[in-house]
């Protein structure tokens, strides 16, 4: 089991897993008013913006060792997006610190506040293409001849 585990895809998926819900605990808040959807919403976050330090780490780790360190363009985006997706979770995190009720504000700072949960989605959906183009692409060439470009 430890020669097949790839820390990277466990820690990606992690985070992958939690925007989606939430996003979805964002779209309960909204509908219905009740707070305590949005505090699931923060937790899911924190716990977010905690483990996007073991994904990049780790993502890099896999860049170097398995592609080489190649000099592709998927892997700067993949880059850029990861610090987007951590920029955006500090926003939050950072917003809920300053404004314990950001949705009750009625002001632009609650747009911001769901807005940056809301853009959180697209950022880990177009991750979760480029990784899945880099596995399928490494598992079609192998990984020690495999040309990202």
């Amino acid at each position: 089991m430890f020669k097949t585990f790839i820390f990277h895809a466990v820690a990606s998926h992690f985070v992958n897993g939690l925007i989606p819900v939430s996003v979805l605990f964002m779209l309960l808040t909204l509908t219905t008013a009740d707070p305590f959807y949005e505090h699931t919403v923060i937790h899911l976050i924190s716990i977010t913006a905690v483990t996007i330090p073991l994904s990049f780490i780790s993502g890099i780790r896999d860049w170097r060792l398995k592609f080489h360190g190649a000099q592709a363009p998927v892997f700067y985006r993949k880059i850029a997006l990861s610090i987007v997706l951590a920029l955006l979770c500090a926003v939050v995190i950072s917003i809920r610190l300053v404004y314990p009720s950001p949705l009750a504000t009625g002001r632009g700072i609650a747009w911001l506040y769901g807005g940056c949960i809301f853009l959180t989605l697209p950022v880990v959906v177009i991750l979760g293409h480029y990784g899945g183009r880099l596995a399928y692409m490494a598992r079609q060439r192998g990984t020690e001849d495999a040309d990202p470009t």
